[in-house]
Parts: C-alpha cells; structure tokens; sequence
C-alpha cells in the first residue's frame, strides 16, 4: 500500500465527500477540497484544521460542470501543496425523470455532471499524474452501474456506467506504470443523494458507507463493492436478474 499525503476530493461539502474528507484528516493526510458550496466546505476545513494538528487543508469554489476552471483548480492545489498524490472523483447528481416524459433537461444535467464533468476531473487529474509519473485516481461510480435502469434512474446509472468505463480503460492505459487507478462502486449509503431510498433495509449507515470506502481507496483496489456486504454477492444477481426484477434496484 502506498502512502498518498496531498488528496484531492471534489463534491467534499456534504455527503460521501465530506465523509471521506474527515477520515483522510484523522490519518494526517492534507486535503485539497473543493464544492460548490463554499460556506459549508469553509466550515469543514476550519474544523479539520483545529481538530488535526500539522495537516494542510485548502479550499476552492467548484462546479465540475465548469471545465475549464476545473483544470484551473486543479493546478492551483498542485501548486499550494506541492504534488497530488491522490485524487478522488466524487461530485456528482442523482436526479432524472423517465426519458420521454419531458424531463429531458434533468437527464441531461445527471449526465453531464456524472458523465462529462468526471472525464474533464480525470483528465486534469491524469495530466498531473502523468508529469508526475506518480498518482492514484479514484472514480467513485455506483453499483447502478451494472445494468440499464429503468424509472428515475435510467440516465444516473448510464452515466455511472460511463465513468465506470472511463476508469477502466485510464486503468488498462497505466498499467505497469506508477500510477493507480481505483473504480468504486458503491450501493445504497446513507447522504443527501441517497434520502429517497431510506426505507431499504439494503441502506448503509453514513460511518460503515466512508469506512468502506476508505478502507478501499486506502488498499487502491482496481474496483470494489461498497460496502462489500451486500453488494458484492448482489453484483452477480443483477448482471443476470430478469429485466422486471431491476426496480428492486431503483
């Protein structure tokens, strides 16, 4: 395992993000954090700074969907901390309606945000590790991923799909080189995104959803179910589960 001491997280005010943020600092890790809701990201670096001596916690305002002041920021953490030995892909929307019922605008928005805004993430990510010759990408994707979903889900799990593949294929492209790349793909965890499947018993608490994955970022895992109870046993039961039995996964 090796260590990685500057991390980057996007999406890091709220949700999975934050959690990450405060488990990587209780490690001693520095952290580059960025959202688009900088009140709260304000707050978090404050607290981790007091609460971790010694660590570097550095902030920027970010919407992915911003390409170019994606890669503007990206520079700029290298810069304030030196290297980026680790960068997490983890912003990301969950919203979308049926396709065809005239919600056209919030599928696309899911896609563009998940899909495209996570290549222009990878790509800034992987110019950095690439001139570095050193560096591990996380793309966090989801179990949704597997299989083409139908019902408000159909364009989420397509362009989870897509950044799962993205990674992949950085993956294939680095091997036997020094740089790592991690594909996650996480079930049912308890955040903002996650609210409207609350009453499955299939829902991972917050804590046990960031310790897995941490645990699998920490071990740079080509890709893993998270947690992996359940959703590793389950991954085979939804590559083959008959096409009416997908909405138990929605």
């Amino acid at each position: 395992m090796t260590y990685r001491k500057n991390i980057v997280i996007t999406g890091a005010s709220s949700g999975l993000g934050e959690g990450m943020a405060r488990r990587f600092a209780a490690k001693g890790r520095n952290l580059a954090l960025c959202a688009r809701r900088t009140d709260r990201l304000e707050e978090l670096a404050a607290e981790l700074r007091a609460r971790h001596d010694g660590i570097t916690v550095v902030t920027r305002s970010l919407d992915v969907n911003e390409h170019d002041r994606v890669f503007s920021v990206v520079k700029e953490f290298r810069a304030e901390l030196g290297t980026i030995d680790r960068f997490v892909v983890n912003a990301g929307l969950g919203k979308g309606q049926p396709v065809g019922t005239g919600r056209f605008d919030a599928n696309r928005e899911t896609v563009e945000t998940n899909l495209v805004a996570g290549l222009a993430q990878c790509e800034a990510a992987m110019e950095v590790f690439r001139e570095q010759n050193a560096g591990h990408l996380v793309v966090i994707s989801s179990f949704s991923a597997l299989r083409g979903l139908p019902g408000n889900v159909t364009a989420y799990a397509a362009s989870k799909a897509g950044v799962a593949a993205l990674a992949d294929g950085i993956r294939a492209d680095t091997a036997g080189t020094p740089i790592a790349v991690t594909t996650l793909l996480p079930g049912y965890i308890e955040s903002e995104m996650t609210g409207r499947a609350g009453s499955t018993p299939l829902l991972a608490s917050a804590d046990r959803g960031v310790r897995a994955l941490v645990d699998a970022i920490e071990r740079e895992r080509a890709k893993a179910y998270i947690p992996t109870l359940p959703w590793a046993p389950l991954s085979v039961v939804m590559r083959f589960a008959p096409a009416g039995l997908l909405r138990k996964f929605t």
